[in-house]
């Protein structure tokens, strides 16, 4: 008889990934990593397991946008002050002290919230530069561009 195998947390083999994010479509990215954090694209993947692998994410601030977000694409808060709602927009949010803030929540909001999402959430490590202190884990380079040509936007004009 044959039965569906639930995977253990002390069976989980968690392996490190390196992605570049220079010229990704940001929601594209994001279903990737969301993804690899879960742990979906392995055989055991158990959904109440945390069975995902560590991402790390370099040149975050170097992200593409489709279509005219770039221009109209808003995000608000509050200042929890009477009135105080704001608005910046994704030009800004890039250019401004944390760009890597608009890759993770992009992926955060690509995972079910709750205990095990936060949990997942703390794999990621998004980095706005080339540089990361990851060195020794001995991450394995993910292609992104080449895994779809629509995960890159073309520079080229006429294209």
């Amino acid at each position: 008889m044959k039965t569906t195998i639930s995977i253990k947390p002390a069976e989980v083999t968690k392996n490190w990934i390196l992605i570049d994010a220079k010229d990704i479509v940001l929601g594209r990215l994001a279903v990737i990593i969301a993804n690899r954090l879960r742990g979906k694209h392995k055989a055991q993947y158990t959904p109440h397991v945390d069975c995902g692998d560590h991402v790390i994410v370099i040149n975050a601030e170097k992200i593409a946008l489709t279509g005219k977000k770039v221009e109209q694409k808003k995000f608000y808060y509050h200042t929890n002050f009477p009135g105080g709602i704001k608005e910046r927009s994704i030009t800004q949010r890039l250019t401004g002290k944390n760009p890597d803030h608009v890759v993770v929540k992009a992926v955060e909001r690509m995972i079910s919230r709750g205990p095990l999402q936060r949990k997942q959430m703390k794999h990621l490590y998004v980095y706005a530069g080339e540089t990361h202190p990851h060195e020794a884990q001995q991450p394995t380079q993910l292609d992104v561009a080449a895994l779809n040509r629509k995960n890159t936007i073309n520079k080229a004009v006429g294209a």
